[in-house]
C-alpha cells in the first residue's frame, strides 16, 4: 500500500468511497461535480499553485494493483479567508457577597482562536480495508508529510472529531443550540459547512457567552464527547500528542483536539535517512517511510532495519516509493497499532 496525492483519474473510485461512507465520516462532497473540483484543487495545491489559506492536500491510499481504497486530507491554514469558529468551554463566576452565594457556571464562548492553524480531515477507510497497518498509514502518513514540509503548515495541527448523534443523525447539542438560530436541521447545516459555506455562522450565531445550564440535559451531556466511531481514532491521536483543551465544534459539540506540530510523535521522532535495499530480518519493526517529494509524494509502511544512517528495505518497498538505493527518505518507526483507527 502507498499514500499518494489524489489525481482527477481517481474521481470514480473516490466517489464510490464517499457514497459508501457512514454519514458524517468522510467530510467529502457527495456531489460528483463538487468532488471533481476538490480533486483538481488538491492537484493545484500539491503543485504549489495556491496560497496556504486555500491549500487542500487530499491523499488516497492505493494498493499494488493501483486500486484506490481510502482517502485522507490536510488543510493548510483554517480561518484565513473567513472566520473559523469553535466554542471554548470555560467558566463564568457570579457572586453575591451580601447573600454569601457564589456560582461557577460552565459557559460556551464563541472563538476563532484556531485561525491560521492546519487541520487533518476527510479520512475514510472502508471496514474491509482496515487490516494490518492500512489505517495508520492513511492517517499518520500525513504527519510525515507535515514533518517534511513544515513551512506549508501552521504551528499546530487540529482535528475536529464527530460529536454525539443518534441513529437518525440528529444531534442533541444542535437541537438545543443551533436550531434556534439557523432554522435548519443538523444534516443541512453540516452539509453547508462541509462545502465551505461557513459565512452564515458569523452572520447568525450570537456573540454572547452561552451558559450550558440553559441547554437540555441531553445537550449538556454530549459537550466535548466524541462519537463512538471516533473512539479508536482519539486513542491513536492522543498517543501522537493530541489533547483536548476545551474547544468544541459549534454544530455537534464534538471535541476539537490539537497538538503543536513539533510535539507530534511521528513528526518529532522522524529521521532523514539514506535508503538501501536488502533483506530486513523477520523481527524488523514496521516503519512509515516518505520519499521526501511534494507533488510526487509517496508514503508507505514496511518492515525495515536501521543500520547507521541507512534504512534497509526490500526491493518492493523501494519500488513503491519510486526510489533507488542512496536516495533520501524521511522515516519513523511505528508504534503498536491501535484497533480500528478510521476517522479524522
Amino acid at each position: 500500500m502507498i499514500v499518494r496525492p489524489v489525481r482527477i483519474t481517481d474521481l470514480p473510485a473516490v466517489m464510490t468511497l464517499v457514497r459508501h461512507a457512514t454519514k458524517g465520516l468522510s467530510q467529502l462532497p457527495t456531489n460528483e461535480e463538487r468532488l471533481a473540483h476538490r480533486i483538481r484543487w488538491a492537484q493545484r495545491t500539491f503543485a504549489q499553485q495556491v496560497d496556504r489559506a486555500d491549500a487542500d492536500y487530499l491523499f488516497v491510499l492505493e494498493d499494488d494493483d493501483q486500486r484506490v481504497v481510502g482517502v485522507s486530507a490536510l488543510t493548510g491554514g483554517i480561518g484565513l479567508r473567513e472566520p473559523w469558529y469553535t466554542y471554548r468551554v470555560g467558566v463564568t463566576v457570579n457572586a453575591s457577597p451580601d447573600l454569601g452565594i457564589q456560582r461557577q457556571l460552565p459557559t460556551l464562548f464563541l472563538s476563532n482562536e484556531m485561525t491560521g492553524q492546519s487541520q487533518i480531515r476527510s479520512l475514510y477507510l472502508p471496514p474491509d480495508e482496515r487490516r494490518g497497518c492500512n489505517a495508520r498509514l492513511l492517517s499518520l502518513g500525513r504527519f510525515l508529510f507535515v514533518a517534511e514540509f513544515a513551512h506549508l503548515f501552521g504551528e499546530k495541527l487540529i482535528a475536529e472529531l464527530r460529536g454525539s448523534a443518534d441513529e437518525r443523525g440528529c444531534s442533541p447539542f444542535w437541537d438545543s443550540v443551533g436550531r434556534h438560530f439557523f432554522k435548519m436541521d443538523f444534516s443541512h447545516a453540516e452539509q453547508l459547512s462541509e462545502l465551505g459555506n461557513k459565512s452564515f455562522i458569523a452572520e447568525l450565531m450570537p456573540r454572547q457567552p452561552l451558559y450550558t445550564c440553559l441547554l437540555t440535559e441531553q445537550a449538556q451531556a454530549v459537550i466535548g464527547k466524541a462519537h463512538a466511531t471516533n473512539e479508536a481514532t482519539l486513542k491513536v491521536l492522543s498517543a501522537e500528542g493530541f489533547t483536548h483543551k476545551g474547544y468544541i465544534d459549534i454544530f455537534d459539540a464534538g471535541p476539537v483536539i490539537e497538538a503543536p506540530v513539533s510535539n507530534i510523535r511521528t513528526v518529532r521522532d522522524s529521521q532523514t535517512l539514506r535508503l538501501d535495499i536488502g533483506i530486513p530480518d523477520e523481527q524488523a519493526p514496521p516503519w512509515l517511510i516518505h520519499n521526501r517529494r511534494l507533488e510526487n509524494c509517496r508514503i508507505t509502511s514496511a518492515q525495515a532495519r536501521l543500520a547507521g544512517g541507512n534504512l534497509i528495505v526490500d526491493r518492493l518497498t523501494a519500488k513503491r516509493l519510486q526510489l533507488q538505493p542512496g536516495d533520501s527518505v524521511r522515516a519513523v518507526q511505528q508504534l503498536k497499532p491501535q484497533r480500528r483507527a478510521v476517522a479524522a
